[in-house]
């Protein structure tokens, strides 16, 4: 499975843009995403869809998630929302 490009990502643009949106997120480069310094969710692609790897809750690894269609991708908002809120909390 390789790194999502750019046709992908066009795909993916309105999902990106929610995910610019979320604080304390800043994007290292277009679809690679970093908080406090730490990878934090990056795309993939291959033939059976695309891809979006967030880090884990324990933080200590990845978990994927299928962003092929709509729901997906609300999923994986919602999660990254609930990280980034978590690791803020743990880190205050």
């Amino acid at each position: 499975m390789r790194h999502a490009g750019p046709a992908a990502l066009d795909v993916l643009e309105p999902l990106l843009a929610a995910l610019r949106a979320l604080p304390g997120l800043n994007e290292n480069r277009r679809g690679v995403f970093y908080a406090k310094r730490r990878a934090f969710l990056h795309f993939h692609e291959d033939p059976a869809g695309l891809f979006a790897d967030l880090r884990g809750a324990a933080e200590t690894d990845f978990e994927r998630f299928d962003v092929t269609g709509a729901e997906g991708r609300a999923r994986l908002l919602e999660a990254a929302r609930a990280r980034l809120d978590q690791s803020s909390l743990r880190r205050s």
